[in-house]
Parts: structure tokens; C-alpha cells; sequence
């Protein structure tokens, strides 16, 4: 199993604001969900991705010994070319993609790859007393630079092979947003009624599969995914 932040009441290490050596290790499919976005509700298909920084090794316990700082990120399932997913890959890859690669991506094809990723530091603009650790951006590894092995197992959770298992190592606030979601309803509730989603700033829906994965495509030449 993958190592996740638990609701143990404990505080995780606030990632320091920076540059660092990453894996994608982590892919949890949240779901089709609705929220409140500046006062619009809005329903959007979202994902959640989580990266590993194997040279930033810390002891959070201490029969495990020292781990990587990690961090997750949720985006808008979406490769409009609007959309904050779209350009964090465009970013990763070194280029954008054509409108016949952005029809749909396998996302499943980040995990285990290497990147740059910068942490940036902001408020809450609920509290600005409160400060989170956000990624700024996420690009391709230098050449010539060295990358350790993936150390955390690689996650992955997705609806169309949903697994009760991991679903139950998921922190509380990651497990009550997929509760919400329509693909959780229709999992749990099988004559539940489907919805289609409709995205932020009017963002058309990607191809999905019946419980709202995107369709696969494969990898594009020499690029990392």
C-alpha cells in the first residue's frame, strides 16, 4: 500500500516552498462532484495526483523509518486547453498537445515518471492566517540530472477497478468527497442516475467510460508520457 496521509490527528510537515526532484506515484479518481466555485455551483469530473520527493527523507514514524515528503494535487479532469490540467502536462512534457492527442490522455501515464516540482507558498483566502503549500508548477527533469527509484508503491484508484481496500486508507476528507460523487453513488447504488458533468467556465466534457474514466491513448515519441 501506498504511504497516504492518515486521520491520525497528527500534522504533516508542511512542504518548504522550493524546487524539488519528484515521482508520480499517486492517482485517485475522485469523481463527478458539486461545488460552490466563487458563488456558482459547478459539477466537475476531478482527479487527485500525488507526487513523492525521494531526496527530502523525514521520520513521521518511527517503525517505518524515514519516507518522502508528498504532495497531492486536484484538478478538473479536463484537457481542454483551458484547463489547469492541460497546461501542468503541457509544462511537464515540454510542449503542448495537438487537438488530436488533447481528445483524450490516460493520466494513468504519469505514474513512476520523473519531474521538476515547485512548491509555492499562499494563504487561505478564507483565513490568511492559514498557509498551504500549492504546486506552482511541475516540469521535465534537466538533462544529465540523476533521479532515484520511486520509493513509495505506486496508488491507484479509479472507479472502472475501484478497491475498498485502498478506498479505506484514504484520509476522511478525500473519502467523504468521493462519497459525494456521482461514479461513488452508482458504485454503491447501481440504479442511481447518471449526470453528465459540466466544467468550470464552461469546459466541455472529455470522452469517458460509463463510470467516467478517459479513453487511452498512447504515449507520443520521446516525450515522458
Amino acid at each position: 500500500m501506498a504511504i497516504l496521509a492518515t486521520n491520525t490527528g497528527t500534522t504533516r510537515e508542511l512542504t518548504p516552498a522550493g524546487n524539488y526532484i519528484a515521482r508520480c506515484y499517486s492517482m485517485i479518481q475522485i469523481g463527478t462532484i458539486t461545488d460552490n466555485i466563487q458563488g456558482v455551483e459547478k459539477t466537475l469530473h476531478k482527479v487527485r495526483i500525488g507526487w513523492e520527493f525521494p531526496l527530502e527523507l523525514r521520520e513521521f514514524n518511527e517503525e517505518k523509518g524515514e519516507q518522502p515528503l508528498v504532495h497531492s494535487e486536484e484538478y478538473t479532469l479536463s484537457m481542454h486547453e483551458k484547463s489547469n490540467l492541460r497546461k501542468m502536462l503541457a509544462s511537464w512534457r515540454g510542449r503542448d498537445f495537438t487537438a488530436d492527442e488533447a481528445k483524450s490522455f490516460d493520466i494513468t501515464a504519469l505514474l513512476g515518471k520523473a519531474c521538476m516540482v515547485n512548491i509555492i507558498h499562499a494563504p487561505s483566502k478564507s483565513d490568511p492566517t492559514k498557509i498551504y503549500a500549492n504546486i506552482g508548477s511541475v516540469s521535465s527533469i534537466p538533462k544529465g540530472m540523476n533521479v532515484p527509484e520511486q520509493i513509495n508503491l505506486t496508488f491507484e484508484l479509479s472507479y472502472d477497478n475501484f478497491s475498498w481496500d485502498k478506498f479505506n486508507t484514504l484520509p476522511d476528507f478525500i473519502k467523504d468527497k468521493m462519497k459525494r460523487s456521482i461514479e461513488f453513488a452508482a458504485l454503491t447504488t447501481p440504479t442511481s442516475t447518471q449526470m453528465a458533468a459540466t466544467y468550470a467556465d464552461g469546459l466541455p466534457a472529455p470522452k469517458r467510460t460509463a463510470t467516467g474514466n478517459v479513453m487511452l491513448v498512447s504515449p507520443i515519441d520521446d516525450l515522458p508520457f
